[in-house]
């Protein structure tokens, strides 16, 4: 199993050190899967986070295992001071029980918001009030705590809507003080994709690249290409990749992200889970 960057007491001191730094300074910390943890002047968001093996134990009876390939960077209950969590739809690595139960208890006024589609889903899942989410839908925003979110359609494999035309799947992107941050949830490339996100002048974007696979029985993402093409056409200055090095059966090798943005002179980082990375103005 691949060891994290940092994990346990070692990674939360790293965020709290961060937590004291009341500039404009951007940190990131990628906590697995399309986890990541945002902050700025002191204030946080956390991105679809999955800190549990829930679906590693749901799956492993089953011929789809889903086997871990690298160790849990935290006990979500561990996690203080989160100001704002986020699911962009409703599969379990990005909507998972066991994490966001114990993430509400850690942090009592968190606030989470969603794709309004999936109100009902996510307070069966969660045990919440279905009233206390903030909904959104694509091209529809709101701000909370200071945080201002813009709905992004996610097609995972496809654009799904219910009968009021909700989105299940988004992508939402934040104003973080001067910060413009894309995160995508798990997408696809779809006609309208660049023209929605590239006025906003998106100075990070956290894009999947494990890609589309038949054979995996599981909906499909961005490939490393794709993801390097979508950062290139929207003018993205910075891109980190996700959805990968979790599960055996579904990840990818970030050596091809990393040639792919290298060929398009795409700015980029790979993070290993737990690892922070700081950008200034």
């Amino acid at each position: 199993m691949k060891p994290a960057f940092l994990k346990g007491e070692e990674l939360l001191v790293d965020i709290e050190s961060a937590r004291s730094d009341k500039s404009n300074t951007l940190h990131t910390w990628w906590l697995g899967q399309s986890g990541f943890l945002v902050m700025s002047a002191g204030k946080t968001v956390l991105f679809d986070p999955y800190l549990s093996d829930s679906l590693t134990r749901k799956y492993a009876p089953t011929d789809k295992p889903h086997t871990r390939i690298t160790e849990l960077v935290l006990d979500p209950g561990t996690l203080e001071g989160i100001d704002i969590v986020t699911s962009s739809h409703n599969h379990t690595d990005h909507l998972d029980k066991e994490t966001l139960i114990a993430l509400v208890q850690a942090n009592p006024e968190l606030d989470f918001v969603i794709p309004e589609a999936n109100r009902a889903f996510i307070a069966d899942r969660i045990e919440r009030d279905p009233s206390l989410p903030i909904g959104l839908n694509d091209g529809l925003s709101t701000t909370v705590k200071g945080v201002t979110f813009h709905g992004i359609a996610s097609a995972h494999d496809e654009l799904k809507t219910n009968e009021k035309g909700e989105h299940h799947f988004m992508g939402f992107v934040i104003e973080l003080g001067p910060w413009k941050i894309y995160h995508s949830g798990d997408t696809r490339l779809y006609d309208g994709l660049v023209s929605r996100l590239k006025p906003f002048n998106l100075d990070l974007a956290f894009l999947p690249i494990n890609g589309y696979k038949p054979e995996r029985r599981v909906a499909g993402n961005l490939n490393s290409e794709e993801a390097a093409q979508l950062a290139d056409e929207c003018s993205i200055k910075t891109v980190v990749p996700h959805h990968y090095d979790l599960f055996e059966f579904n990840t990818a090798d970030p050596v091809d992200f990393e040639k792919a943005c290298q060929f398009r002179n795409v700015n980029h980082h790979v993070l290993q889970n737990g690892q922070r990375l700081t950008l200034e103005r």
